[in-house]
């Protein structure tokens, strides 16, 4: 790296010098290739929007803004909208949400905190190789297994917790227990436990980079004050890890409002604004495309490009909003 000093121009040797670095080639190929890198990946963006947008329009001008609020989904009839599967893909996503940011948040600070050393390696590969493994293998055992195991919890939470509207559960009988148990399978609360399986990891991974990045010197004063770990924890990791957190918990968010396999093989679709989320049935618009993906014609497929348009601009203000909020938070900061 050099450094050159300049004469500003029509100015004598004692005049003001303006200096500047020449960061040497190097450097210069380094932000060159950085500057690419980036600017292909919002090329690819802005391409993937474009052409949703290009094969969607057919769709969007016939269907207008009723798109956005139309129930059903039957576009060669001329009545097609997202309303429904919107709002299951909210609820399944807030859902999953729910279920994993308290097992990402104890997970994260067991491992960057309290694991011994030679257990936290193993652990943090666990977490890893749970991220890894793909969404059809959560979405079968969820299918198969889990979905088994959980009816009779729906069966509980209907009964004592019912009053509340999220929670009540059309035509079944707490008071019966011989009645049928179908009414609380393939529900909202089942699929979003399953995407939240898939999401804990990854919400676990960030958290826990920015667990073990609170500074060292905090942690030690904390100490020499006389606080406890948990004490520390609380007045210095958590603090120092709020953005982080928040951002984990919304790129979360995101992986959950696209989960689709995994969605797909639990749910039982409907074309009906689903609130309770104990009640069997609901839709995603993900499971909605690959639902239909494979019998659409050429207006339906149109019609399925548009409910891929909204759930890109959905998922990338998410994405957008966290990229925002880790930005600006205290996470990485260094101690002074």
């Amino acid at each position: 790296m050099t450094t050159h000093i300049e004469e500003r121009p029509g100015e004598g040797s004692e005049g003001p010098r303006r200096l500047y670095v020449d960061p040497g080639l190097p450097d210069r190929i380094f932000r060159g290739v950085a500057r690419s890198g980036g600017g292909f990946v919002l090329a690819v963006m802005l391409l993937v929007g474009g052409f949703l947008l290009y094969r969607a329009w057919q769709a969007l001008s016939r269907a207008g803004w009723s798109f956005l609020t139309t129930e059903t989904w039957e576009p060669d009839a001329g009545r097609f909208g997202i309303a429904a599967v919107l709002v299951g893909t909210v609820l399944i996503a807030l859902v999953a949400i729910l279920v994993a940011v308290p097992l990402a948040v104890g997970g994260a600070l067991y491992i960057s905190e309290y694991a011994p050393p030679r257990l936290r390696q193993t652990l943090i590969g666990v977490v890893d190789l749970m991220a890894a493994v793909p969404s059809v293998v959560y979405g079968l055992w969820g299918l198969f297994f889990f979905q088994n195991q959980v009816l009779g919890t729906a069966r509980w939470i209907s009964t004592y917790f019912g009053w509340i509207p999220f929670f009540a559960v059309d035509g079944a009988d707490p008071r019966d227990p011989l009645a049928n148990a179908t009414v609380y399978a393939s529900s909202t609360l089942i699929a979003g436990i399953v995407v939240a399986l898939m999401v804990a990891p990854i919400v676990c991974s960030v958290m826990r980079e920015v667990f073990s990045q609170a500074p060292v010197g905090e942690r030690e004063g904390s100490y020499a004050l006389g606080a406890t770990r948990w004490g520390m924890i609380r007045s210095v990791v958590l603090p120092f890890g709020k953005g982080g957190m928040i951002g984990g918990t919304m790129l979360g968010l995101g992986r959950a409002l696209g989960e689709t396999i995994g969605v797909y093989l639990v749910i039982s679709p409907i074309f009906d604004i689903q609130w309770h989320v104990l009640q069997s049935g609901t839709s995603s618009i993900s499971s909605l495309i690959a639902l239909r993906y494979g019998e659409a014609s050429e207006f339906g497929m149109s019609a399925l490009m548009a409910a891929g348009l909204a759930l890109f601009l959905m998922t990338l203000v998410v994405n957008f909003a966290a990229s925002s909020i880790v930005a600006r938070s205290r996470s990485g900061a260094a101690s002074e």
